[in-house]
């Protein structure tokens, strides 16, 4: 069966085209054509393998077989390797997002800070509690990080998550972007952030005096 393969950044480098068309057998996974483009092509066999895989546009399972005339995206790992993807319960400190996505290449380092603010809806808060499920969670992130990387030429992406007890002020989330250009870091930041609100399964409790209750997912 026929099958396109879209490559990007570094992969794209090694194979010479952003987009390849490649004869492979009936039932081939995600994992599968990048196995048979490495064969293909040695040059990329000295790159970690994808991070993600998307098929027509949405990311998949790699071991979910293909169809014919499917369109597979290679997605790299963010600045050569994984990003920085975590949940905490300690303070997010924001200089050490910063030094995980350091490089000199970086001509621009967006950094977004959410934190939690006094007033909510006419109440006074006095603090937040955030709960996540947790594996869920992590994996989303780091879709969601690949997905950025795919999209824009970030060096290095990190997103950092707080669970449990925040008074206000504390920072609840941070993501800091790492690219050649600014509008391309605050491109990515800002897709990151939105995106997390609307699809990471985190959940955060408003307490005020004499009452609580839970918001939904996002910061």
């Amino acid at each position: 069966m026929r099958i396109a393969v879209r490559t990007f950044a570094a992969y794209r480098q090694a194979v010479g085209s952003s987009m390849l068309t490649l004869d492979l057998p009936e039932g081939i996974t995600p994992r599968g054509v990048w196995s048979a483009l490495a064969e293909r092509y040695p040059a990329l066999r000295r790159f970690p393998p994808p991070s993600a895989y998307a098929v027509n546009d949405e990311f998949i399972d790699p071991e979910r077989p293909l169809a014919d005339a499917d369109e597979v995206a290679l997605i790299p790992p963010v600045s050569g390797g994984a990003a920085t993807v975590a949940l905490t319960r300690e303070p997010i400190d924001p200089a050490a997002l910063l030094a995980a996505v350091a490089d000199p290449r970086a001509g621009a380092v967006a950094l977004f800070c959410g934190t939690v603010r006094e007033h909510s809806r006419e109440r006074t808060v006095q603090f937040l509690e955030y709960e996540a499920y947790e594996v869920l969670a992590e994996r989303e992130m780091r879709r969601i990080a690949a997905e950025a990387a795919s999209r824009w030429p970030a060096l290095g992406i990190a997103v950092v998550h707080r669970l449990g007890h925040l008074e206000v002020g504390e920072i609840s989330v941070a993501i800091a972007v790492a690219s050649p250009h600014r509008a391309d870091a605050f491109a990515a930041a800002r897709f990151i952030i939105d995106t997390l609100k609307q699809t990471v399964p985190i959940w955060k409790k408003e307490v005020w005096a004499g009452g609580e209750e839970w918001i939904g997912s996002g910061a």
